[in-house]
C-alpha cells in the first residue's frame, strides 16, 4: 500500500463517477427492509452427538450429511475438523475452544449450514497467531446461517496457501468478535481477538477467485490493539467479490478494498449495504479497479464514508448514496446469539 489518504471532497472531485441520487434521502418506515443475519437456530438441536474422534482432528473423507455434532477441542493443539470429501454437508454443529482452525475445507460442493463456531484462539493478545473459523481451499462452498465469533485469525479466509478456489457463498451469517468474557487459551478476560471477518488470498498464477457475501451482519472488528487495522471485510489479491444486502457496525473499517499489487487486486461490487459506528466505512487502496458501490446507506457513527489511499480508483462507479435507517430497525428481525 502506498500514498496518502485524500479527503472525501477530493475523492468526489477526482473524476470518479458518483451519483447520490442526486441527493441522499432517508428510508421511511414503510420501506420494506430485507432480513439480515441468522434466519434460524444454529448449533446442535436437542442432545448433541459426539464426534468419532476426540484426541485429534476429525477428517471427513466420505460425502454425506453430518448433523448435530458438538466438537469441543478443549484448546488442544490441533484443528477441529477437516472436510476432504466432495458433496459434504455440515449442519447444526457447534465447534468451539481450539488453538488452531475450526473447519478446513479441502473439497468441492461443501455446505456448512446452521453451525456455531467460536473461541478458536492461537497465540496471545501480544503475540498474534492465526486460528480461523472456516478456511481451506475448494470451489462451490456455501456457508449459510452460521454464527462465527472469537477467532484469533480471520473468521473466514481462503486460501492461506493461495491455491485455486472459487464460487464461494457466505449467506445469512452473523460474523463478529468482541472482548472475551473470561480467560481462554493464551488470552485474558477483556482482551479482544480477531483480525478480520473475511480475508481473501489468491495468486495471479490461478484463475480469479469468485466470492459472494450477502444478507449477513459483521460487527466488532474494532481497533482494540490486536492488529493495526482490523476490518470486517479485507478483500485483496486476485479475486472478484460481490457484497450485497449486508450490515456492518462497530468496526474500525467495514470494507477494506485493496487494489493491484504483486498478487493482483480485488474487483469488488458493493450493493445495498448499511454502515454504522465505524472510523471508516469504505477504504479504497492502491487504485482499486472495476469498483462499483451501488446504494450504500450510511447511518449513525460513521466518521468517514470513503478513504482512498494510494491513488483514486479509476473508473469507479458510486451511486445511490442514502442515509440509513436506525440500526435497531434492521437487527430486530434477526435471530442472534450475542450482542
Amino acid at each position: 500500500m502506498s500514498g496518502r489518504p485524500v479527503s472525501r471532497r477530493q475523492f468526489l472531485a477526482s473524476g470518479t463517477t458518483v451519483v447520490a441520487g442526486l441527493r441522499a434521502h432517508r428510508l421511511t418506515a414503510a420501506t420494506a427492509l430485507p432480513r439480515f443475519g441468522l434466519i434460524g437456530a444454529v448449533g446442535p438441536q436437542g442432545t448433541p452427538r459426539a464426534p468419532p474422534v476426540t484426541a485429534e482432528r476429525w477428517d471427513i473423507t466420505k460425502p454425506g450429511v453430518y448433523e448435530n455434532y458438538l466438537l469441543d477441542v478443549g484448546f488442544a493443539g490441533h484443528d477441529a475438523l477437516r472436510i476432504r470429501a466432495d458433496k459434504t454437508t455440515l449442519r447444526h454443529c457447534e465447534l468451539r475452544n481450539g488453538r488452531k482452525d475450526a473447519v478446513e475445507v479441502y473439497a468441492d460442493d461443501v455446505r456448512i449450514d446452521s453451525c456455531r463456531i467460536h473461541h478458536f484462539l492461537a497465540g496471545t493478545f501480544q503475540e498474534q497467531a492465526d486460528a480461523h473459523g472456516v478456511t481451506g481451499r475448494g470451489s462451490r462452498l456455501t456457508v449459510h446461517n452460521c454464527e462465527i465469533s472469537h477467532c484469533s485469525g480471520d473468521a473466514w479466509q481462503m486460501d492461506p496457501g493461495r491455491g485455486p478456489w472459487s464460487d464461494v457463498v457466505i449467506d445469512q451469517c452473523d460474523i463478529w468478535t468482541g472482548p472475551l468474557g473470561q480467560h481462554a487459551a493464551g488470552f485474558k478476560a477483556g482482551e479482544q481477538p480477531g483480525e478480520n471477518g473475511v480475508d481473501t488470498k489468491q495468486s495471479l498464477d490461478n484463475p480469479r477467485s469468485r466470492l459472494t457475501i450477502r444478507n449477513s451482519v459483521f460487527h466488532g472488528y474494532a481497533a482494540a490493539g490486536y492488529i493495526e487495522m482490523p476490518a470486517a471485510l479485507n478483500l485483496k489479491d486476485h479475486v472478484q467479490v460481490l457484497v450485497e444486502n449486508c450490515v456492518f457496525y462497530g468496526n474500525h473499517v467495514a470494507l477494506r478494498l485493496r487494489g493491484p499489487g504483486s498478487r493482483g487486486g480485488a474487483q469488488v461490487t458493493v450493493r445495498d449495504c448499511y454502515f454504522y459506528d465505524c472510523a471508516i466505512a469504505i477504504r479504497l487502496e492502491d487504485r482499486l479497479e472495476h469498483l462499483e458501490i451501488i446504494n450504500p446507506r450510511f447511518g449513525h457513527g460513521v466518521k468517514r464514508r470513503y478513504q482512498p489511499v494510494g491513488g483514486q480508483p479509476p473508473g469507479a462507479r458510486i451511486e445511490g448514496e442514502q442515509e440509513a435507517p436506525p440500526l435497531e430497525s434492521l437487527l430486530k428481525q434477526a435471530i442472534r446469539g450475542a450482542p
